[in-house]
């Protein structure tokens, strides 16, 4: 029997300090596995507090919760009620569309959809429009470093790694009975789309995504890209290659 396809959807809530872990306890309760949650600070339109004449920009808390879609409207509305998001000044929350997700073995889904998945790295002609594919990885503390050497080795030029926190079905441990949330690593891999699968093959392969309680990661898509000069890029691939020959 061939397993069944699954779409996902990425909801990402931004709300005040100290609010994210309520709502991320009323998203699993509706349905979600769980969240991992970042700190920020915002300034918006109903920022008024001021020390001494300075504006103060409240801290924020960016939660990030890969949900199957057909859950994901009743998780939002949990989100939205337990955040408070329908007043004025308590937040903002939005859907994405996921492409592809690994990371996710326990509920019986593929890591990879084969026919999303090639083989092969397309190669880009000069003057050819240039899609890219923006990989999120999150795993435990530590582990950020094998996702970006996994990531180079097959032509990702690197990654930015942010910190926070998560909530899991695999993440129950306590401390005089209150949970632990434990320290996660959200890594960015931005890389040009015929490049993408090929990538993610290799950051699952690398952190062991296939198995519960690693982590996830999934694909967003690009629609725009400022601040890269793939010239350039190729020139420095080029150096780097006659001067490192195999």
């Amino acid at each position: 029997m061939n397993a069944i396809m699954r779409k996902y959807k990425l909801l990402v809530a931004v709300v005040n300090y100290g609010v994210a872990r309520k709502a991320v306890k009323a998203a699993k309760q509706a349905g979600a596995e769980g969240g991992t949650t970042l700190l920020g600070e915002g300034t918006g339109g109903h920022k008024v507090s001021e020390v001494l004449g300075i504006d103060l920009e409240p801290e924020k808390e960016i939660i990030l919760i890969l949900i199957d879609e057909s859950k994901l409207e009743v998780v939002l509305q949990a989100v939205i009620s337990a955040a408070r998001l329908d007043k004025p000044g308590r937040g903002i929350a939005f859907v994405l569309d996921v492409s592809r997700v690994a990371g996710i073995c326990h509920l019986g889904t593929p890591a990879v959809p084969p026919e999303q998945n090639p083989g092969g790295m397309e190669m880009i002609k000069d003057g050819e429009e240039v899609l890219y594919d923006l990989i999120v990885t999150i795993v435990n503390k530590g582990d950020s470093e094998k996702v970006v050497d996994a990531s180079r080795k097959v032509g990702a030029e690197g990654g930015t790694i942010l910190f926070g926190r998560g909530t899991g079905i695999h993440e129950n441990a306590k401390l005089f009975g209150i949970p632990i949330e434990p320290e996660k690593e959200i890594i960015l891999t931005l890389i040009e789309r015929p490049k993408s699968g090929k990538v993610l093959e290799a950051i699952v392969n690398e952190t062991d995504l296939n198995k519960p309680g690693k982590g996830i990661a999934f694909v967003l898509e690009v629609e725009r890209v400022a601040g890269i000069n793939r010239q350039l890029n190729r020139m420095v691939r080029k150096m780097l290659s006659e001067s490192n020959p195999r």
